[in-house]
């Protein structure tokens, strides 16, 4: 997986419990912030759900078609 590197701006508090978690874990700090933005995104389910499906590609578009106008016809 690629890596991009960014600055932020959090708050000092926040920091400092992520240093804490990372020394706790033996992690670097960005692989803490990482772990914690991926958990608040959904990135863990999504894996899950990848990881035990046994969908061909061809249904899954199929059932995502049909999800998308189902969600469009609910919003009219």
């Amino acid at each position: 997986m690629a890596k991009t590197r960014t600055t932020l701006t959090i708050d000092e508090d926040v920091l400092r419990a992520v240093k804490v978690r990372a020394a706790r874990t033996g992690k670097g700090d960005g692989e803490v912030i990482e772990e914690a933005l991926r958990r608040d995104l959904g990135f863990d389910l999504l894996d899950r759900l990848w990881a035990r499906n046994d969908l061909a590609e061809d249904e899954a578009v199929a059932l995502a078609v049909e999800a998308q106008h189902a969600t469009r016809r609910r919003q009219r």
